[in-house]
């Protein structure tokens, strides 16, 4: 079995001698039951990975480890970013845990026409910091050394604009004439990658379409099933990254 992977600062990781400390040291040391001797991969989120073996064990939430293995992991290519349409409750934060855990580069939240939850204020404030903590969680969960982007959510306008930078933009629909399986892909990404749109459960409204359209998308079918948009991305995520090499 791999190595637990938790997370320190990039500047933390610098030295031969590592302390982990804080919420990440209580985890190894409380929850995860890490003891003197054992091996334990830190990491920054950035692509830095760095084996310890476990020295020492102070109280209930420090270890100090000292640096065994250090490594850099280059960014999987193309990159894959989801824009996710808002769904109702905790749905949203299942959808981002399930696509880190598949190997989402970056989630973007979208509030869509026909979104039923909505982030204002506070609301929204918490509610972009719980995606953020089931990206990190995931990505300690799934062993990975980056921790995808959860971005700020952004309007039908800068999805557009991010659309349009895209080497690939798809735009999940029920009435696409390709499916995704068979679409064509980039084969020199020279801009921000790969970008899918998930709609919410009411589905993308026609104004959106037709923006997304004039920003190049395309539309594009996933399977003779219509699935929640909590499990559409980790679905579709699961066919780009078989089919452009990354798993």
């Amino acid at each position: 079995m791999t190595p637990p992977v938790f997370l320190a600062g990039t500047d933390a990781l610098a030295g031969d001698r590592v302390r982990l400390e804080g919420a990440e040291g209580r985890h190894a040391v409380a929850v995860r039951r890490v003891r003197e001797g054992e091996t334990v991969d830190l990491s920054d989120g950035l692509g830095l990975r760095v084996r310890c073996e476990v020295d020492e064990v102070v109280g209930r939430d420090t270890l100090v480890c000292r640096v065994v293995e250090r490594r850099s992991e280059p960014a999987p290519s193309p990159r894959i970013t989801v824009v996710q349409a808002l769904p109702k409750r905790d749905r949203g934060e299942l959808a981002v845990e399930m696509m880190t855990e598949a190997g989402v580069d970056a989630v973007v939240p979208w509030s869509a026409e026909r979104c039923v939850t909505q982030w204002k204020g506070d609301r929204g404030a918490k509610a972009l910091a719980k995606w953020r903590a089931s990206a990190r969680e995931a990505a300690k969960q799934a062993r990975r050394s980056r921790t995808p982007e959860v971005t700020e959510p952004l309007d039908r306008r800068a999805v557009c604009a991010l659309l349009a930078e895209a080497d690939l933009a798809v735009v999940l629909h029920e009435e696409g004439a390709l499916r995704l399986s068979s679409l064509p892909l980039p084969t020199e990404p020279r801009g921000a990658g790969i970008v899918l749109v998930v709609g919410p459960e009411g589905g993308i409204s026609e104004a959106e379409l037709a923006a997304f359209d004039d920003a190049g998308a395309v539309r594009a079918l996933l399977g003779p099933s219509v699935l929640r948009t909590s499990t559409a991305g980790v679905a579709a995520l699961s066919v780009l990254q078989a089919r452009t090499g990354r798993w």
